[in-house]
């Protein structure tokens, strides 16, 4: 039997809108301008992002349980905050780069009416399958099924949410998100159904609920610890703590796995940003958080004033304040250049 191969459609789904929308470009060039430019305050504190869960399902099986949509928000807990018990398992020579993103996940108590809220929401779709053919703009294609009516589940405002679409994915794609800075009707992450979650419905060797880790990762503007430049060593993932990797690692490889002549250490395989099996996956870098830091302080920055988890205590107008002056210095170093990048590597 051919195993699954991990298979993210982030960066397809983002050269398609790439070139064809020229907002979006602009849009990532100024993300990617404040992500290097801009100096936030480091976090102190913990952010918890509220989640809605639009769980699209053809059968019974597919309509996951309640019990596995909140295994896999305790995952994002646990692998966010450093928590995950086979942290362990880092080499010595990448421990010192691992931490704890002090980032929360919770499913929203209130609707974007106001209205009590499970965070989770179903529909029962008529259409046959979700098919990814590879296609530059299959994803796109695949937006349209999933993230509008009738066979899908329009978002929830992403100012005050981060939507997750969980769908029986076709031909091998086990999810992909959009980076900050698309249109607002399509952010969020969509993950496979047998995916998602670390109990019920799950698939062999992706069944600890590490892809949604990794694409929640994206949506935070992580990209892929190789670069994706097919083997060539040449491209970054703008992070400073990542080696230099030639390609991305599936399985479990075993340590050091070399690339890029980065001996005597290798690959950090072990990041959620590679593509290895979920019980290989276990860390992000200090330098992957700072960037993940400054897309809460930038263009997610929102997502500190959402209401989705009231009633909760909270200082409104210090909160506002604060994410008044993200807005501000993100505007500021948006204006400050046009250089590269956010749309592509040159």
């Amino acid at each position: 039997m051919i195993r699954e191969r991990r298979v993210c459609a982030t960066m397809p789904h983002h050269f398609e809108l790439a070139a064809t929308d020229e907002a979006y470009r602009a849009s990532r060039r100024q993300i990617e301008t404040f992500t290097r430019t801009a100096r936030p305050r480091p976090r102190t504190q913990v952010i918890t992002i509220p989640v809605v869960v639009h769980v699209i399902y053809r059968d019974d099986d597919e309509n996951i349980s309640d019990q596995q949509v909140h295994s896999q928000i305790e995952v994002l807990n646990d692998d966010f905050r450093f928590r995950n018990i086979d942290r362990d398992g880092i080499p010595e020579a990448f421990r010192h780069a691992a931490g704890d993103a002090l980032v929360e996940f919770a499913l929203a108590t209130r609707d974007p009416h106001g209205r009590p809220s499970t965070g989770i929401t179903r529909r029962k779709t008529g259409v046959a399958g979700f098919p990814y053919d590879g296609k530059s703009d299959a994803t796109v294609r695949l937006d349209e099924l999933i993230k509008s009516d009738p066979s899908g589940v329009a978002a929830w405002p992403r100012d005050d949410y981060l939507n997750l679409w969980v769908c029986p994915l076709d031909d091998g794609l086990l999810g992909y998100a959009q980076f900050p800075g698309g249109k607002a009707a399509t952010d969020g992450v969509v993950i496979r159904t047998t995916a998602f979650g670390k109990v019920g419905n799950v698939i062999d060797h992706y069944n600890l609920g590490r892809t949604c880790v990794h694409e929640v990762g994206h949506w935070l503007n992580l990209l892929h610890i190789w670069g994706d430049d097919a083997h060539g060593c040449q491209r970054s993932d703008a992070v400073v703590d990542t080696p230099n990797q030639g390609g991305p690692n599936e399985g479990s490889p075993t340590y050091p796995k070399l690339s890029c002549n980065n001996a005597p250490h290798g690959d950090m395989f072990m990041n959620y940003m590679d593509y290895v099996d979920d019980d290989s996956m276990c860390m992000f870098t200090r330098g992957q958080i700072e960037r993940m830091n400054a897309a809460l302080a930038g263009p997610r920055a929102s997502l500190a004033l959402s209401n989705g988890l009231t009633p909760q205590a909270v200082d409104s107008a210090g909160n506002e304040s604060a994410a008044d002056n993200a807005r501000l210095l993100f505007a500021l170093a948006a204006q400050a250049q046009k250089t590269f990048d956010g749309v592509d590597w040159v």
